[in-house]
């Protein structure tokens, strides 16, 4: 859902996160049970976790990084870019880890794609030295070899890179522990320039790559979907003001980064929305959206329609948006690392 599909899509914040009741016990992938974290495993050690995402055309991504960041609950394995240009994403992403001191996280490219889309955040990526960066799609593959089970995915772009993962090799990539994504469109569309509510959509991270949403609802990994109906939150200007006001390394990157996108966005709008942080903050708090088994079926369209059968999905359908803003603030705006 990236910055075409947004500009007319400009309202309503409606955080999605996918609940702890709706992981344990539950159906998702293809029939298998749920194995989301438990309380104890959440304190007693981090989850092993990497971050597909099209970072640089939305903000919402970088608000997503930096999330992940700053969760001690994750340990994040590494970054892969996705869709259009993956190089400049990747090099996006360098630039963000290296001025926050996290230059340790690897960063790989994925898939690159046509790309008509604003890349609105170019300039700050550009300000990085190239480098040739690793294959992400092999990235992932060797991560889950030496992690079977134990990875969550947390995909919130375009799926290119989970179609090239599951075609290359499908029986490791069900070895993933779970997939997290932002994706989808179930009762809800995009909102419009009123933040009137309006019927189902083409998300944009689906339908820029059908096949890849096909591929990964049959996969049999547990999908756990947090879909426009629960994601459309703004992050309006106090609380937007208070994390450019604290002065940290990440949040001046935050800045930084807002401004690009704000230049670059035809219409100018002020609050950003924050579809994909959802997805991180899924793997951390659970309790602030429960979740609805559904089976979830992906046209070529980019359509994702709920249908009769054993539940692929479990589906944040609402979601608790002053929780989910509380999280976000408290941890972007406390001291600590990064």
């Amino acid at each position: 859902m990236k910055i075409l599909r947004l500009v007319c899509s400009v309202a309503g914040l409606a955080l999605a996160f996918v609940g702890a009741q709706g992981l344990n016990g539950q159906t998702a992938g293809g029939g298998q049970v749920a194995s989301g974290p438990s309380t104890t495993e959440m304190t007693a050690q981090p989850q092993l976790a990497i971050l597909d995402t099209d970072i640089g055309d939305d903000i919402d991504d970088a608000y997503a990084l930096a999330l992940a960041l700053r969760s001690p609950e994750l340990k994040i394995l590494g970054v892969t870019t996705a869709f259009g240009d993956t190089e400049l994403r990747a090099r996006l992403v360098d630039r963000y880890l290296q001025a926050i001191g996290r230059g340790d996280i690897p960063v790989t490219a994925g898939v690159p794609t046509a790309h008509n889309n604003v890349f609105t955040q170019a300039a700050y990526a550009q300000r990085e030295p190239e480098r040739k960066h690793r294959d992400g799609v092999e990235f992932l593959l060797n991560q889950i070899r030496a992690h079977p089970g134990q990875i969550t995915l947390i995909a919130i772009g375009p799926l290119n890179n989970i179609e090239a993962a599951i075609k290359r090799d499908p029986a490791t990539f069900r070895k993933l522990k779970r997939v997290v994504m932002m994706g989808g469109s179930i009762y809800r569309g995009y909102d419009d320039a009123k933040g009137q509510r309006l019927t189902p959509d083409s998300e944009w991270n689906i339908n820029r790559d059908p096949a890849g949403a096909q591929a990964l609802f049959a996969s049999g990994v547990p999908i756990f979907m947090m879909p426009l109906d629960s994601t459309q939150i703004h992050l309006e200007t106090k609380e937007r003001e208070q994390i450019f006001a604290h002065g940290s390394p990440l949040t001046d990157q935050l800045t930084l980064l807002y401004h690009q996108w704000k230049a670059g966005t035809d219409g100018h709008w002020e609050a950003p929305t924050l579809f994909d942080p959802v997805a991180v903050a899924y793997a951390i708090r659970p309790d602030l959206c429960p979740a609805t088994p559904l089976r979830i079926e992906a046209d070529d369209k980019g359509f994702t329609r709920p249908v009769v059968g054993t539940p692929n999905a479990q589906v944040c359908l609402k979601s608790d948006e002053k929780g989910f803003l509380d999280l976000l603030l408290g941890r972007l705006t406390k001291d600590g690392r990064p």
